[in-house]
């Protein structure tokens, strides 16, 4: 009899465990929630709605946990560690293939990449655009272009990829694909140590602004059309036991994303608070906001067909493994809500 109760008991504190686990992180009307993020500038959204103070005005609270990379944050959601991430539609949909119940339910970005190249490479591709530049590249120079972009699999190197096979024709192993993070992309672009990069903003700004030579050749739609960035996801649990409150985050994204677009050197302050600061000056990051490499929305719609085609490409590219299912990943139905209310 002993026996049995303890086992009740075990499960009964299994139980409430996991009911605990799918609750935001405080007790007491659902308010306090945890916030995952990378501090880049396609994350421009949280960066306003936190620094405006609009979050507490919403009765929110967000505990705000800065991570480094992608995979950092999907081992964080499959935790359960997080209620809500900023985060890379690419890991996104690791964590979603994985099992992690998230849901995409607005999105930051979209055509955030761009090609940016330097030197006799820019020159070449200005003079023979696509295939015939890079080919006289390397008759000229005797070795392939050397082209930075993030670690294999990620958006920019996808990017890079697709623009290569499917607009170029160009198979890949034709340049010289350099792996790296972006500080390091920065970094190799500036000493010349690479010949070009598919990045994001602000380092496009940046390297423009130092390189006289550098020269966006291909932008994000010109690489793949509605290339799609970083994403506004939540745990299912949210969606299903708050909608309420996930409808407060899709309304505060959908007015940051107003901001961002009409209100530019205002966002430009709360941006630089999370981004550069010490750095960057405000200035520039004001620049690099406005941007035509970088096209911010909150429409979930918007990159859905495109996170297919994307997620296909890199599927038979050997480039992930994990198959996406989109009805599973994408929940449009708060966006549209908060959007026609």
């Amino acid at each position: 009899m002993r026996l049995r109760l303890l086992r009740h008991a075990t499960v009964a504190l299994v139980l409430a465990a996991a009911v605990t686990a799918v609750r935001p992180a405080a007790a007491g009307a659902a308010t306090r929630l945890r916030v995952g993020y990378i501090p880049i500038m396609p994350m421009a959204q949280l960066f306003v709605m936190q620094h405006e103070g609009w979050v507490k005005r919403a009765g929110l609270r967000f505990k705000l946990t800065r991570f480094s990379s992608g995979p950092a944050m999907v081992q964080a959601l499959a935790s359960n560690k997080l209620d809500v991430a900023f985060i890379g539609i690419g890991p996104a949909m690791v964590a979603r293939a994985r099992g992690v119940p998230i849901k995409v339910v607005a999105t930051d970005v979209v055509s955030q990449i761009a090609l940016i190249a330097r030197g006799d490479l820019a020159r070449d591709l200005k003079r023979r655009p696509g295939a015939a530049g890079i080919a006289a590249f390397t008759k000229a120079h005797h070795r392939r272009p050397r082209i930075a972009t993030l670690p294999k699999g990620s958006v920019p190197d996808t990017a890079l990829r697709y623009w290569l096979e499917k607009q170029l024709g160009v198979d890949a192993s034709k340049v010289d694909i350099k792996g790296m993070g972006a500080s390091a992309v920065q970094q190799a672009l500036l000493s010349g140590a690479v010949d070009a990069a598919s990045i994001m903003e602000p380092i496009l700004t940046i390297v423009k602004n130092r390189v006289p030579s550098a020269a966006v050749i291909a932008r994000g739609n010109d690489m793949l059309p509605n290339l799609p960035g970083a994403v506004l996801a939540v745990r299912q649990s949210l969606i299903d036991q708050h909608p309420d409150v996930v409808r407060k985050l899709v309304a505060m994204q959908v007015r940051a994303t107003k901001m961002l677009n009409r209100k530019p050197q205002q966002a430009a302050g709360d941006v630089h608070a999370f981004v550069g600061r010490g750095l960057l000056p405000q200035s520039l990051l004001t620049k690099a906001l406005t941007s035509p490499n970088t096209v911010f929305t909150a429409d979930p719609h918007r990159i859905i067909q495109a996170t297919g085609v994307m997620n296909a490409f890199q599927v038979r590219q050997g480039l992930t493994q994990h198959r996406v299912d989109l009805g599973q990943l994408f929940d449009t139905r708060i966006y549209d809500t908060v959007t026609h209310s």
